[in-house]
C-alpha cells in the first residue's frame, strides 16, 4: 500500500522542500517511546539502496526497506492545535500507540 498525504501535510512538505528537485521526505521509525516504535521525518538528499519511493503530487516519499513493513498505507496528515503544529499519522500498522501519540506498537511479527 502507499504513503499518503492530505492536503494539509502536501502542502507544509512542499514548503520544507522548497522546490528542491533532488530532495524528497525520508519517513520511517525508530525503536523510542513507551510503545516500541516512534516515527522519524526528515530530509532526504537522494535515495539509499533498499528504499521505496512514494511519488504523491509531485513530492517524493523514500520509505528505508526495515521501516516499511511498520508504516505501509500510513497517511500522512499535518496539523494545528492551538499553538502547536505536527505531522500525525494513520497508521494501519499500529496495533496501539501510547497516550502521546509519539510512539506505537505493531503485531508481534514486526516487533
Amino acid at each position: 500500500m502507499p504513503i499518503t498525504l492530505t492536503p494539509a501535510a502536501l502542502d507544509h512538505v512542499r514548503r520544507f522542500l522548497g522546490g528542491r528537485p533532488d530532495a524528497a521526505l525520508r519517513f520511517g521509525v525508530k525503536r523510542t517511546g513507551c510503545s516500541g516504535w516512534g516515527y522519524v521525518v526528515d530530509l532526504a538528499e537522494g535515495e539509499r539502496p533498499g528504499d521505496t519511493r512514494f511519488d504523491v503530487e509531485g513530492v517524493a516519499i523514500v520509505v528505508d526497506a526495515d521501516s516499511l513493513p511498520l508504516v505501509d498505507g500510513t497517511e500522512i496528515d499535518y496539523r494545528q492545535q492551538g499553538l502547536n503544529r505536527a505531522f500525525a499519522f494513520a497508521n494501519p500498522q499500529a496495533t496501539a500507540e501510547c497516550g502521546c501519540g509519539e510512539s506505537f506498537t505493531t503485531r508481534p511479527e514486526h516487533a
